[in-house]
């Protein structure tokens, strides 16, 4: 009994996934770069590529059941400690253009909830608007050394209500022609077929990295596997309704999407202000006027300052709390008396900043910064999914050793170190192809050429950071 008591169900495991992968942001995001074909794109990637992903995870989770470093640790137990630490240098550097992109979504929806509209930033200059994004992080900084206890309540609250407004964009969006059958729809032809194929030239491919990063963050729930009620039914279970979920929300969000925007000429603001925008016109059809717009500008501001507080903490934490003084140097591993990690903070704060002012050089207004950035973080964040199926591959590549966990995913040997491979390769494939600048060479030359160089610089910087952190450990070792 006392056992049963401490397990879950699969619909919970499908749940907790489902909130930490899952957001509105994903939906407007990446409609706003495929339009309506986009929800062709999330039925593919679901089955090729996010169902085995999970999957894949959960098996991992299940083999290394006493592992609590997740990733890294996996890496670790199928092949060597120095690519144990690359994996966590990996997971905790890709945070970083994250962090980064905070500050301005946080000012976006500040505006919104002052003025109730997307106007507030459209009069400041380059320099104004990046100098506002530095001092809301600084300052989000400086909160996150104070402790977080306030933040994290805050930020639970946010969570469950943005969880809240997702569901309801989707339902008062999909009830809209109940209510208004003669309402005419933005987008044409949304009854026929050949609206929703996609033509699968190089432009749609290089689109890719955003589905990729949408659905990303799965293995957050490894630690979950052994819990579920018989795991080797029950997870699978889970993980195909969290996909189900998934795949749900992104279809009909999708298509609310199309309801309320012209699919074939899309608002060049849609990233930064077309989830308010959504709810501005819902609330119009419903009689609720702003009250849906004010609800969710103010879930959002709370909610990402939160999550920028505690994403500066929580990563650090994992990725120097049980550090190797082979590869990490003390200095980067040196703590307060409180236990804060001060030159972790401080090397954060520093490749923040860098990401932040980057923008000076070559963007000129916010529209292009927000796709800009979001755009560099499909490219950066799915590379720490890379360790995932080179861990599975690994694992198959010692099978004998790990053949006996209570999940398997895929029982064939070969075949299972072929899926992996898979998942690596479409992932690679993503990343690369995202590089590719979401601006016009002929309209804006330098802005492409800024994008360019920094979408490849930007990722190989960051992973080259981790190259010299081993270097420094061991010539602090020889001098001591």
């Amino acid at each position: 009994m006392e056992k049963d008591s401490k397990q879950i169900s699969w619909l919970m495991i499908a749940l907790i996934a489902f909130n930490i992968v899952w957001s509105l942001g994903n939906v407007v995001n990446n409609f706003a770069q495929q339009g309506i074909v986009v929800v062709t794109s999330w039925i593919l990637l679901l089955a090729i590529y996010f169902v085995p992903y999970t999957l894949m995870v959960g098996q991992l989770g299940s083999t290394f059941k006493a592992s609590e470093g997740g990733v890294s640790d996996w890496i670790k137990l199928t092949s060597t400690k120095r690519l144990a630490f690359f994996a966590a240098w990996t997971y905790w550097v890709v945070q970083i253009p994250y962090l980064a992109q905070k500050p301005q979504t946080i000012l976006i929806a500040l505006g919104w909830v002052i003025q109730g509209n997307g106007e507030f930033l459209d009069s400041l200059s380059m320099p104004l608007l990046v100098g506002l994004c530095l001092v809301a992080f600084l300052l989000l900084l400086y909160i996150s050394t104070k402790g977080l206890k306030a933040l994290k309540f805050l930020g639970t609250l946010a969570g469950g209500a943005m969880l809240v407004m997702l569901i309801l964009f989707i339902l008062l969006a999909v009830g809209i022609p109940f209510i208004k059958p003669n309402l005419q729809l933005e987008t044409d032809n949304m009854d026929k077929l050949p609206t929703y194929i996609p033509k699968f030239d190089f432009s749609y491919f290089t689109t890719i990295a955003l589905l990729v990063f949408s659905v990303g963050g799965a293995e957050a729930i490894s630690p979950y596997v052994n819990k579920v009620k018989n795991p080797a039914k029950g997870f699978p279970k889970g993980m195909i309704a969290m996909a189900v979920m998934i795949g749900a929300c992104a279809i009909l969000g999708s298509l609310a999407m199309a309801m309320i925007f012209d699919s074939n000429n899309i608002p060049v603001d849609l990233m930064r202000n077309g989830a308010y925008q959504a709810f501005a016109v819902l609330g119009k059809h419903w009689g609720l006027g702003g009250f849906l717009v004010t609800i969710y500008a103010i879930t959002q501001t709370i909610g990402q300052a939160a999550t920028l507080a505690i994403c500066i903490d929580a990563p650090l934490q994992i990725f120097l709390g049980s550090a190797d003084e082979d590869f990490i140097p003390s200095w980067l591993r040196k703590r307060t008396k409180s236990g804060m990690l001060i030159n972790g903070y401080l090397l954060t704060g520093i490749l923040v900043t860098i990401i932040i002012v980057l923008p000076l050089l070559g963007l000129k207004e916010i529209d292009g910064l927000v796709v800009w950035m979001t755009n560099l973080n499909a490219i950066v964040s799915p590379m720490c999914f890379l360790w995932v199926f080179i861990a599975y591959m690994f694992l198959y590549h010692k099978w004998e050793k790990f053949k006996n966990a209570e999940y398997i995913f895929v029982k064939n040997r070969m075949l299972g170190f072929l899926v992996g491979a898979w998942g690596f390769a479409f992932t690679a494939f993503a990343c690369i192809l995202g590089m590719a600048p979401q601006v016009d060479l002929a309209t804006h030359p330098t802005e492409w050429w800024f994008t360019l160089a920094t979408n490849i610089i930007t990722p190989i910087a960051l992973l080259g950071l981790g190259l010299i952190l081993p270097w420094l450990a061991q010539r602090e070792k020889k001098q001591s």
